[in-house]
């Protein structure tokens, strides 16, 4: 079941390239009923039957949720909100320069570097 998620996460990923992100090694890999990216080992993004979810600071996940742009996450419809991550709405998903730049944004709070 996880397969066609690591395949649209791999096709997502080469899409947006050139990522600016020098000096990280980007991996896709089987995560639970999906795919998850994960940038020099740290996960920061999923892909699965409940959505493409990155991680992101409180305030840009405020901003996108206000915009319509995302909302609050759960890998299952009555899990608990995974907290710093955010679903990102089809209009993200299909923007190549938005999700690139979320993208970027996603890999530099999950590796601690200020942007």
């Amino acid at each position: 079941m996880a397969e066609p998620f690591l395949s649209l996460l791999k096709e997502i990923v080469e899409r947006l390239k050139p990522l600016q992100i020098d000096g990280v090694m980007l991996e896709t890999k089987h995560f639970f009923s999906g795919a998850a990216l994960y940038a020099n080992g740290k996960i920061f993004a999923s892909l699965s039957p409940a959505g493409f979810a990155i991680k992101l600071p409180p305030d840009r996940r405020k901003k996108l949720i206000e915009g319509c742009k995302g909302k609050e996450f759960r890998f299952f419809p009555k899990g608990p909100i995974k907290k710093e991550y955010l679903a990102l709405s089809d209009l993200i998903i299909s923007d190549n320069a938005a999700l690139r730049e979320l993208i970027e944004s996603s890999v530099n709070y999950a590796l601690g570097v200020e942007s």
